[in-house]
């Protein structure tokens, strides 16, 4: 079952930082995206391989939408 990586708040997507098929640890960085003039990292919930990236760099978010997925 896939884990979802998902958006904290309403933003913009500045940066992927992983790609499908990458090991990422649990708290690693998998997308940067932009809100209130902040960059916020936003982490893997789980450790495991991106199965999916939702997002692309420049992409309006809301919150709690799918950036990415973790199997």
């Amino acid at each position: 079952m896939a884990i979802p990586v998902t958006a904290p708040m309403v933003g913009k997507i500045l940066k992927i930082e992983k790609k499908v098929g990458d090991q990422v640890e649990e708290d690693e960085v998998v997308v940067v995206m932009e809100a209130m003039k902040m960059e916020i990292p936003i982490v893997a919930p789980v450790s495991g391989t991106i199965k999916e990236i939702k997002v692309s760099p420049g992409q309006a978010v809301q919150a709690e939408d799918i950036l990415a997925e973790i199997g």
